[in-house]
């Protein structure tokens, strides 16, 4: 069966949601040990969330990247991830959405969660046809992430080094089997429309 274009796939239950980011030990160790992001982490500017984690893995090269060596899987509110998705704007005039560039531009500068597709990827790291997706949380909406949203914070970065030795061995279908799950997310039709997602 093929897969949308445009969908969000995650694990989630029925209160909850895993999204994923990737810091250094500055900012990670300290979320471990709070259950929740502390200074130096930063609350006055964006901080982007994603549900994919290969998607994660391909930008920060399995937490090889300086400033992403490890890897975090934050379980948040599904009442707080569906809000930014129903604030959520585009980080680009789409036409089908917005006709009108100018309302697209008046509604991006005073959005404070921006929404980004961005193509998925394989375990082996080759783009694939569909997207995943980005959460731009901004400032204004960063304290209620924090404070209110997380449930839990867990260190992937063993499970990251493990995958990550297994596909430099070629082991790709080994390792695929150990990936985290990631199902279909359902969202509203209203979401639907303001995000692009096809049907």
């Amino acid at each position: 069966m093929t897969r949308p274009e445009y969908e969000i796939r995650a694990d989630y239950d029925r209160e909850t949601i895993v999204i994923y980011q990737a810091f250094g030990p500055q900012i990670a160790l300290p979320a471990l040990e709070k259950q929740t992001f502390v200074p130096p982490f930063s609350f006055q500017r964006m901080t982007w969330i994603k549900p994919s984690f290969l998607w994660l893995m391909a930008r920060s090269n399995w937490g090889q990247k300086a400033g992403q060596e490890h890897v975090l899987a934050v379980r948040i509110r599904r009442e707080g991830w569906d809000k930014a998705l129903g604030e959520g704007v585009l980080t680009h005039s789409e036409k089908s959405i917005y006709p009108n560039s100018d309302e697209w531009h008046k509604l991006f500068g005073t959005a404070r969660v921006h929404i980004q597709w961005d193509p998925e990827y394989s375990i082996r790291g080759s783009k694939l046809p569909h997207f995943s997706i980005q959460v731009g949380i901004s400032r204004h909406l960063i304290e209620a992430y924090v404070r209110q949203w997380i449930v839990s914070i867990e260190d992937y970065t063993p499970l990251v080094r493990k995958l990550h030795k297994l596909c430099k061995a070629g082991q790709h279908a080994n390792a695929n089997k150990q990936l985290p799950p990631e199902r279909p997310y359902p969202v509203s039709k209203d979401v639907v429309r303001r995000l692009g997602m096809k049907t």
